[in-house]
């Protein structure tokens, strides 16, 4: 029973987290190639290329922040609206419905990280770790004298 206590606890973190490897790996796939590259194709994006490459700088750098809990809230905003653009601009111009015009995985990413930025890293993160290092660090008021 002690682990469904703790399981509000520990899913936002485990979701964060999985969420973040998954856009990591997407963003180094295009970036430098591996795990089949861009799209498949074995190959990296030219560097700059717009909107392509920096979509693709965002995904592994937004994704390893989340991934962390590092700037958590603003990467995941940053990375849901990297996504909202990519759904939008990319793909509901072929087909209104996601599962018609291939913007499925935009649209799951896009509200992932939406929720992941309204839910905050979590108690097992970067973030939660400095600040309770802040904490610890901050000596205590003295006492007031008369």
């Amino acid at each position: 029973m002690p682990v469904f206590t703790r399981l509000p606890e520990i899913v936002p973190t485990l979701f964060r987290v999985v969420v973040g490897l998954l856009f990591t790996l997407r963003g180094a796939a295009s970036i430098f190639g591996i795990f089949g590259g861009f799209r498949g194709t074995g190959e990296a994006l030219e560097i700059g290329v717009w909107p392509g490459w920096w979509a693709a700088l965002i995904q592994l750098v937004g994704g390893l922040l989340v991934l962390t809990g590092l700037g958590t809230r603003l990467a995941a905003v940053i990375c849901s609206g990297s996504m909202a653009y990519a759904y939008f601009v990319v793909h509901q111009p072929d087909a209104l419905l996601p599962q018609n015009n291939g913007g499925e995985l935009a649209a799951l990413f896009c509200w992932a990280f939406l929720l992941v930025a309204a839910l905050g890293p979590g108690r097992y993160s970067l973030d939660a770790m400095l600040s309770r290092r802040r904490t610890a660090a901050t000596p205590a008021p003295e006492p007031a004298t008369v």
